[in-house]
């Protein structure tokens, strides 16, 4: 098994991890909600323009209802995710919403499609978990919040959810026109808030920037390398390296945003990238990785 699909979802998911901090240079006034749909119209639409003329996606067999599900899944995952950096911090939201995501991915395959997780993701998630327990123990200036906290774990699931109609996606389609139709089909689903709410701050240019930023970086790019990855890997497996996600948060909380990080918070960060090796080295020696979805 090559070691570059796990490559590629570690690079995806350390672009994500820098979704939080360009938030927070947005103005107070920007609703979560709209970020959200912004993300996902200059993300999706960029993409799905780009594969169209490339005449890559086929509109008349393509699977409808799984892209329906997966736009539905990241939709709900953006909005709970968005709404806890909000309340909560970009450390502790990133950390209990992508950290809790391999836990229940893990749990979701072994209940319902009867798929044992591997020993190699046994000891690598957890590795994750203490390294987020540490993180989330950190008596800095991060703000824990309950409902944010609540956010983060429903998100977890969402994204947990997420990944696994992707895969099954995947297995229809190839990555890039998958991520063009299922933004896309998200930004649709999320345009009402665009009426909704208050608008007028996207009227500066830098703000339109970091939208774009968001769109083009954090989804198009991202969301491209994290399916070609997913395409060849386990869920749980492809979760698990998404922790490098809050790992790359909590370090941009500390250099750019100027959040404030205990000891044990910088002992969460090596047990975090501990957990990462570990799965990547791991799976390089183990035979039986692939598990069908």
């Amino acid at each position: 098994m090559s070691v570059l699909p796990y490559i590629f979802v570690l690079l995806g998911a350390i672009l994500w991890g820098t979704t939080g901090t360009a938030q927070t240079f947005l103005p107070n006034d920007a609703h979560p909600f709209v970020i959200s749909a912004g993300r996902s119209a200059v993300g999706g639409f960029s993409l799905l323009i780009f594969m169209i003329l490339l005449k890559k996606i086929k509109f008349k067999t393509w699977p409808w209802k799984e892209t329906l599900y997966a736009a539905i899944c990241i939709s709900l995952f953006q909005l709970l995710f968005f709404s806890s950096v909000r309340l909560t911090g970009v450390a502790i939201a990133s950390v209990v919403a992508i950290g809790s995501a391999p836990v229940f991915s893990g749990i979701i395959e072994w209940l319902f499609l009867k798929l044992r997780p591997t020993r190699i993701w046994g000891i690598s998630t957890s590795f994750a978990i203490v390294g987020c327990l540490f993180l989330f123990l950190n008596k800095g200036e991060i703000t824990i919040n309950p409902i944010g906290i609540v956010y983060s774990l429903i998100a977890g699931i969402i994204f947990a959810l997420y990944t696994m109609s992707s895969k099954a996606l995947l297995q229809k389609e190839e990555a890039i026109p998958v991520v063009a139709m299922t933004f896309s089909v998200s930004a649709l689903l999320m345009m009402p808030f665009f009426f909704l709410y208050d608008v007028s701050w996207l009227m500066d240019v830098g703000n339109v920037g970091i939208i774009f930023y968001l769109g083009l970086a954090t989804t198009s790019v991202a969301y491209v390398l994290y399916g070609r990855g997913l395409h060849k890997i386990p869920s749980s497996s492809a979760l698990t390296l998404s922790l490098a996600e809050p790992t790359t948060a909590a370090l941009l909380g500390v250099f750019i945003v100027g959040e404030a990080l205990s000891t044990t918070s910088w002992i969460g960060i090596l047990l975090l990238l501990g957990s990462i090796v570990v799965l990547t080295v791991g799976s390089k020696s183990t035979k039986k990785i692939v598990i069908e979805i």
